[in-house]
């Protein structure tokens, strides 16, 4: 990425591959760029377009929804996410960005309870907030302990499962 945090011509490239190809793999991709390795792959992901792409559930690729804007050339009105069961649910009841942010623990309560799931352990939540997180639709606040909310208005986020 060049010093003012525009991509390049080869990034640009490479990001409107991972557009066209999603989701997708390292081998995938090192074909179609002509690379030696997977490794040499996720290096260039890391190093270039870090800000522009994720791994889902499955660990494929998958753009973020700000790279599929920029490759589309659209502002960032919607935003189509790709979430799971448990991603979704968390993302029913986090507060929105303007309001004040909450724990984890608060969040798995909000989350047992909107749902009718006494059952449900940390652990998925803090999974589902770490993803949310990736995909750019989810903020942490630092405080006495990390606490989440909304990036975006919820309403401004389409979800997807494919």
């Amino acid at each position: 990425m060049s010093d003012d945090g525009e991509l390049g011509a080869e990034a640009r490239e490479r990001l409107e591959d991972l557009v066209e190809l999603q989701p997708t793999k390292n081998k995938v991709l090192q074909d179609r760029w002509g690379m030696e390795s997977g490794s040499d792959v996720h290096q260039y992901l890391e190093g270039e377009l870090k800000d522009y792409y994720y791994r889902d559930e499955d660990s494929l690729i998958r753009p973020t929804a700000a790279a599929t804007a920029l490759v589309e050339g659209r502002e960032l009105d919607v935003v189509a996410v790709h979430m799971t069961e448990d991603e979704h649910r968390v993302f029913e009841v986090l507060n929105a960005p303007d309001d004040e942010s909450e724990s984890v623990v608060a969040i798995l309560h909000k989350v047992r309870e909107a749902f009718d799931d006494p059952e449900l352990g940390t652990k998925p939540v803090k999974s589902a907030l770490q993803s949310l997180k990736r995909k750019g639709v989810v903020d942490v606040v630092y405080r006495t302990v990390p606490t989440y909310r909304l990036a975006v208005e919820r309403e401004r986020v389409e979800r997807t499962n494919d």
